[in-house]
């Protein structure tokens, strides 16, 4: 009978020292959230034959200072040059006449200057003013190589950009100006089959509709420059091209819808379908730049893999309905797999606004060299999938509950994840004060944040084990009474 009696005592002790661990379960997953987005890109078929006119030529080595080229006919450079190197310098080229021949986009038979054929030219300093539709300022083609240099480059309509290249072109930009006012006609462009674009210094601005201050459909680096687009988005990334910006001063206000667009946004990563740009893995890399964001969001991807690397930038978004990313499927590909599979990788970053991630989309985002993030991430709980990584130097500061499919974090306890009284979910598993501690002390008790619900359960389960306590209470009193009288 003692032991019996012991073995009860025992029993109330474990129960009444028990510390209970109270997870919320996540709420009903909402359905998808669908969306249309649109890019304003240049887009149409190639042409089997294509042929050359010019007001002026150039085939063979040639020096010049001051020299004027001008054309008004449609379909007409106003120079053409197809061999040899040159080299220009105080360039003067006045442009006009209209082309609706997609020729002039990709084989630039309507630019102001266009170089192809092998041959080089060099342009130093000088004017370059185009006011025709379909007529660039400057346009690479093929093994064509223009580099040119303190200059000022001018186009008034539509389908005009300011330096381009298509097929494989190379234009090497050094402290140039350039502006465009039409539409579809951003000032550093490319269309189909891409080429190298190497810009170092200067301004470029944009503002058409459909007009961002950067279409890439090829290898675009820019260097300590600065690029403005008033209506369009500040850079477009088609398939599987690159757009590099080191030291870059970016200002975008997407105002204006173009084609397909019911949003908007600042860098957006796309594939478009329409043949221009190889299907692949879009990329936008930004080091030590200034972003602003007017209106929109600051990126957005969808029917295309991506990767953002961003690494000490300043982000700054001036919309308050904006948010940092959005992947999510819009009008192109094939319905059910035309979402944006992201990865977003940071270095000294420092990023605010929420991220939203649709049902066929995904997100690997990793954080590290001090990064830190503020916001809420797939908050609508939609997503596909989402894989963070955070290194033990950087923070999420969270501005809403959040939920990921995995959490890989160097820090075990979490310390540098600052719930902000919100819930995060790993896998449907919630983070809550009961197992995490915060990072800015080492006191665990000041920085714990809890929700009412959780304080509710915790409660309710407190009650739960004292009425059992209670109960077996009696039932110990009861044997005890039993003992003494025996």
């Amino acid at each position: 009978m003692r032991r019996k009696v012991l073995a009860l005592i025992t029993t109330v002790c474990m129960i009444t020292s028990m510390t209970v661990s109270t997870f919320a379960a996540p709420p009903d997953k909402p359905s998808g959230s669908g969306g249309t987005e649109a890019g304003g890109g240049p887009g149409g078929s190639s042409s089997s034959t294509t042929s050359y006119t010019g007001a002026s030529t150039i085939t063979s080595d040639t020096t010049e200072t001051g020299s004027t080229y001008s054309s008004s006919n449609g379909s007409e450079n106003a120079l053409l040059v197809s061999g040899g190197t040159s080299t220009i310098k105080n360039i003067n080229v006045t442009k006009t006449g209209d082309s609706d021949d997609e020729n002039s986009d990709f084989y630039g038979t309507n630019a102001g200057v266009l170089v192809y054929n092998g041959a080089t030219l060099n342009i130093q300093g000088g004017t370059i003013t185009t006011e025709g539709a379909h007529a660039n300022g400057v346009f690479a083609y093929g093994d064509g190589t223009i580099n040119i240099s303190d200059a000022t480059i001018t186009t008034t309509e539509n389908n005009s950009g300011g330096i381009m290249v298509t097929g494989g072109g190379t234009l090497n930009a050094n402290n140039l100006t350039v502006s465009t006012a039409g539409g579809s006609s951003a000032a550093i462009r490319s269309d189909r089959g891409g080429g190298t674009l190497n810009v170092v210094g200067g301004t470029y601005s944009s503002s058409g509709k459909g007009s961002p201050a950067i279409y890439s459909t090829a290898n675009v680096t820019v260097n300590d420059a600065t690029l403005t687009s008033t209506s369009s988005e500040g850079v477009v990334v088609e398939g599987a091209n690159t757009v590099t910006l080191n030291n870059v001063t970016l200002e975008d206000t997407n105002n204006t819808h173009n084609g397909k667009s019911t949003t908007y946004k600042n860098i957006f990563l796309y594939q478009s379908m329409s043949g221009d740009a190889d299907e692949g893995t879009a990329s936008f890399v930004a080091t030590g730049c200034d972003i602003t964001t007017n209106q929109g969001d600051d990126f957005y991807i969808t029917n295309t893999t991506a990767t953002i690397n961003l690494e000490n930038n300043t982000i700054v978004n001036n919309d308050s309905t904006g948010i940092f990313l959005k992947a999510e499927a819009a009008a192109w590909g094939t319905s059910g797999s035309n979402g944006g599979n992201v990865t977003l990788t940071t270095s000294k970053q420092v990023m605010e606004g929420d991220i939203a991630v649709d049902d066929i989309s995904t997100l690997k985002m990793t954080m590290s060299e001090s990064s830190s993030y503020t916001g809420a991430i797939n908050g609508e709980n939609t997503a596909s999938l989402v894989e963070l990584t955070l290194d033990s130097s950087s923070v999420w500061t969270l501005t809403g509950d959040s939920y990921v499919t995995s959490l890989n974090d160097a820090e075990n306890d979490y310390s540098n994840i600052n719930l902000n009284g919100y819930t995060l979910y790993v896998d449907g598993e919630a983070i809550t004060s009961t197992n995490y501690v915060a990072s800015d002390t080492g006191d665990t008790t000041e920085n714990v944040t809890t929700t009412d619900e959780d304080t509710s359960e915790n409660i309710e389960g407190m009650d739960e084990i004292f009425e059992m306590a209670n109960e077996i209470g009696k039932v110990i009193a009861y044997y005890i009474m039993l003992f003494q009288i025996a």
